[in-house]
């Protein structure tokens, strides 16, 4: 049989769990698979579409990127209970409908918490802002439609720390990879991943400590 490259609905099902009705749909796509679950009957079909989309156009790039041994099958449930915009555990990504109602075109918060998945840090011995500064730094490189979520890394202010996370520290990734070292938060990624990060990494792969570099990237902070 000739392989198939569209998306392939291999299965549709209605669960009943508690009061609430759950739709769901198994998606499967060369060796990806994704189910999709929501309890919010009034979710725009549209934006789910783009959202299923974007997972499969952006997610098989982060795992040949970094991690190839990343979990092959991912769940999205859209949950009326969950108020924040966005979390993950254990493969499973959770939306808030109301805020992805409101912001309809931030369809890349897929890929910063798909990101999530590949990172598959385990018990870190990284800090929290480098784990989210690397999925914002990812969600700059891979991406499909920032423009389209007004989503964009922030000047660099005084009061800012590469401790800062998210998009504050994912830029001076940016500047570190344009002007440092390519690839070195990658090679930090797959540190976190083996296990054998320490604050220590940074000056073995530049010469320098974070706090060097910060005030390298301070100085010049450019990243075109």
């Amino acid at each position: 049989m000739k392989k198939r490259n569209h998306l392939i609905l291999a299965c549709i099902g209605l669960a009943l769990t508690g009061t609430q009705l759950h739709a769901q749909e198994v998606i499967k796509k060369g060796k990806y698979t994704l189910t999709y679950e929501s309890n919010d009957q009034s979710f725009d079909p549209k934006l789910k579409e783009k959202l299923v989309a974007t997972f499969f156009e952006v997610y098989p790039k982060l795992a040949k990127e970094y991690n190839p041994k990343t979990l092959k099958e991912v769940k999205f449930f859209i949950d009326t209970a969950y108020k924040g915009v966005a979390a993950t555990s254990d493969g499973v990504i959770v939306f808030s409908p109301a805020y992805m109602s409101k912001h309809p075109g931030d369809i890349d918060v897929v890929t910063h918490e798909g990101m999530h998945i590949v990172q598959n840090y385990g018990r870190s011995v990284g800090p929290g802002w480098l784990t989210e500064g690397i999925a914002d730094f990812v969600r700059y490189k891979f991406g499909i439609d920032n423009p389209g979520a007004n989503w964009t890394l922030p000047a660099l202010k005084p009061e800012h720390t590469y401790k800062n996370s998210y998009r504050i520290t994912a830029r001076f990734f940016v500047w570190m990879e344009s002007k440092v070292k390519p690839e070195i938060i990658k090679t930090i990624d797959q540190q976190l991943r083996d296990h054998t990060y320490t604050a220590d990494s940074w000056n073995k792969l530049t010469g320098k400590n974070l706090d060097e570099l910060w005030a390298a990237y301070v100085q010049n902070p450019s990243i075109s």
